[in-house]
């Protein structure tokens, strides 16, 4: 009885380190980023502030994003986050930031249904046809991103933005690993998103994807 108790304690510290592992050598540098020949830069959502705009870890993945696209690591960018209230509407916020560094309306692409890291993968190469991608997002998260983009069927590598701490890390840390353990569990079944809809490919125009 012990020892089936002492595994159980185990088994989610193996699933994450087995997680981040597998997926370290797909974390690359900036200046690599552009030797991959990527479909897009996917940027993942993270939240608001009050008053509408993206908040500190939002904008930190933003910045990142629209630098990669400006030193020609892909030419589309794909915002993915959550839109599934009237009231929260994060891609608007997120397309206008990227419209406001300069980044062409046509080479924005927006995911109103990333409604998880799981989804936002999985409806990358339903929806949006995305077969080779640079992620973006803080590092500590980049491990799942790419983990589940891979397992999903497309070939991504990931960009991690610049390192400071956020309040709430600490918690936003123990929560990740248990975030790794639920979507290892989920790549056995792989069940569809909340949301599918209509085939909008990355190679086509940005505009069809607004709403």
């Amino acid at each position: 009885m012990a020892v089936i108790v002492i595994l159980l304690l185990l088994a989610p510290l193996v699933i994450n380190q087995y997680v981040v592992s597998s997926m370290a050598g797909y974390i690359t540098s900036e200046k690599n980023a552009t030797e991959i020949g990527a479909d897009c830069i996917l940027v993942l959502g993270a939240g608001l502030k009050p008053d509408g705009t993206p908040n500190s870890m939002l904008q930190d993945r933003l910045d990142k994003g629209i630098k990669l696209y400006n030193s020609g690591v892909a030419p589309k960018l794909l915002l993915s986050g959550d839109n599934g209230q009237k009231e929260y509407d994060e891609l608007s916020a997120m397309r206008l930031y990227a419209l406001e560094k300069g980044i062409p309306a046509e080479d924005i692409f927006l995911d109103y249904a990333g409604f998880s890291t799981y989804e936002s993968m999985y409806r990358a190469g339903y929806i949006f046809k995305v077969k080779t991608a640079i992620v973006v997002t803080q590092k500590y998260h980049l491990y799942r991103a790419l983990f589940d983009a891979n397992h999903l069927g497309i070939l991504a590598y990931g960009v991690s933005t610049e390192s400071r701490t956020y309040a709430g890390q600490e918690y936003r840390q123990f929560r990740e690993i248990m975030a790794r353990n639920k979507d290892f569990l989920i790549m056995f079944l792989k069940p569809k998103p909340t949301y599918l809809g209509d085939v909008i490919p990355i190679t086509s125009n940005g505009n069809a994807s607004y709403d």
